[in-house]
């Protein structure tokens, strides 16, 4: 028979301690880690929602009974987006200039979302965006054009407000 060694359950401990030590000395950190290394069931629009309607969504998800794996990933990980309000840290919205492609990043005792938090950015959609404005896109225009970033794409930002920070063209106005 297999005996569990003591080493192997000194190691799990000690990795306990250390989860533990950051969760409770430094929670912007240990959340933001959290979430960038488990992004599954991750959802923009209910986390940027106010907590009422978070925890609105966590009630209904317990009286259901019929959730689907993508659902029961959600109501898992909005729970911890609901622990992470309880303590006084919220979330920054996705901005093209200052996001991550996929790390939820410290930000002055917020965590701000990375493009993939976006329901329907994948990986390589989020690299594009990023990549276009490192390479110097500073318009909305410009990004419309970009290869890799649809029309569509760039109107789903729009919606969500994540090109608040770039102008919509080159073009001075007078008025």
């Amino acid at each position: 028979k297999y005996m569990f060694p003591k080493a192997h359950a000194a190691a799990y401990v000690l990795a306990a301690l250390r989860l533990a030590w950051f969760k409770v000395f430094r929670p912007v950190e240990y959340y933001a880690t959290y979430f960038s290394a488990r992004p599954d069931g991750f959802d923009y629009d209910i986390a940027m929602q106010p907590k009422s309607s978070l925890m609105q969504y966590l009630e209904e998800c317990k009286k259901r009974n019929d959730l689907s794996q993508k659902e029961e990933a959600t109501a898992d990980c909005m729970q911890i987006v609901n622990e992470m309000y309880a303590r006084g840290i919220s979330f920054l919205p996705v901005d093209v200039l200052k996001s991550s492609v996929s790390s939820f990043v410290p930000e002055n005792g917020r965590i701000r979302l990375p493009f993939i938090a976006i329901s329907g950015l994948g990986l390589s959609v989020a690299q594009n965006i990023f990549d276009a404005v490192k390479s110097g896109v500073s318009t909305v225009e410009e990004l419309r054009v970009c290869p890799g970033v649809g029309r569509s794409i760039v109107d789903l930002l729009q919606e969500k407000g994540c090109l608040a920070s770039l102008p919509e063209s080159d073009q001075l106005s007078f008025f």
